[in-house]
């Protein structure tokens, strides 16, 4: 799976301004024009034409599959608004980091799988869940980038997070079936493009303590040596470890668990561990 994920993750890399570029700038325009022209109308014609409806689609109206996600309505124009730009830009920062391609993928993604479980089980494709699929990603990203309470009261962006995939999981055992399931699957993008890396939304210091918590500490080893044998020698010490975080400065050796990759995009040979490999600034 690790080599699957590699050999994906350097196809994207290489082909990153494949696909549609600023794709989000689009959904949020198209989820806009929808908005204003049901509140201009007093009509929801618009809404009707475009939102997921299972024997409808059955019928012949495949459009449907994918135009659900233009179908946003937060109620409120200002909210609606608010939502809107929070999403483009949410999306923007994402793919500035993972290329067109990989983000195009991801969002598509996204949408397949929900039509898939609503066409075998019935409901009704919601885009509210779809975009929580990119404020996990952020979160996941970014997870000390601040978001606003009540626009006043600054919160990081993991705790936001966490909150969410808790309400996920209070739903899934509290709504009926199918309904109970439609975040779960709406979330399949976020964890299969995220992997493990899902953990970055746990602060690194309650990781760092459950490890410690649960690692079998090694037998103290001793070492005999004899001091008339040893011989001084200018050469400067060898460093301890083959692979340092720039981050966190982890090692191999403090922590043997840990994958460590170079980044491509940083300028020089910076080392970092898997919880920052996608998770730092790139240096210049």
């Amino acid at each position: 799976m690790k080599n699957l994920r590699r050999k994906f993750d350097l196809f994207c890399f290489k082909n990153r301004d494949k696909g549609i570029p600023n794709l989000m700038l689009y959904i949020v325009l198209g989820n806009a024009v929808v908005y204003l022209m049901s509140l201009i109308t007093n009509s929801n014609f618009l809404y009707q034409l475009l939102y997921f409806d299972r024997s409808l689609i059955l019928q012949g109206q495949i459009w449907r599959l994918f135009t659900y996600a233009l179908t946003y309505n937060g109620g409120n124009l200002l909210i609606t608004a608010i939502a809107l730009l929070c999403y483009y830009s949410l999306g923007k920062s994402i793919e500035n980091i993972w290329g067109t391609l990989k983000f195009n993928l991801f969002y598509l993604t996204g949408i397949v799988m929900m039509d898939i479980y609503c066409l075998i089980f019935g409901g009704y494709a919601s885009v509210s869940y779809l975009n929580m699929s990119l404020f996990l990603s952020y979160a996941t990203l970014y997870p000390d980038a601040h978001f606003l309470l009540f626009y006043i009261i600054p919160i990081k962006a993991w705790v936001f997070a966490l909150v969410d995939l808790v309400l996920v999981l209070v739903n899934l055992f509290t709504s009926p079936f199918p309904y109970n399931f439609f975040s779960v699957i709406s979330l399949a993008n976020y964890f299969l493009f995220f992997g493990k890396d899902v953990l970055n939304v746990i602060p690194l210091s309650w990781r760092t303590n459950a490890r410690r918590l649960f690692r079998k500490q090694p037998k103290a080893k001793v070492i005999r040596f004899d001091a008339g044998s040893y011989q001084a020698s200018n050469a400067s010490p060898k460093a301890p470890y083959t692979h340092r975080c720039t981050v966190c400065g982890r090692t191999d050796v403090s922590d043997p668990q840990l994958e460590f990759r170079y980044c491509s995009r940083c300028k020089g040979y910076y080392c970092y561990c898997e919880d920052h490999i996608n998770n730092h600034a790139h240096i210049q």
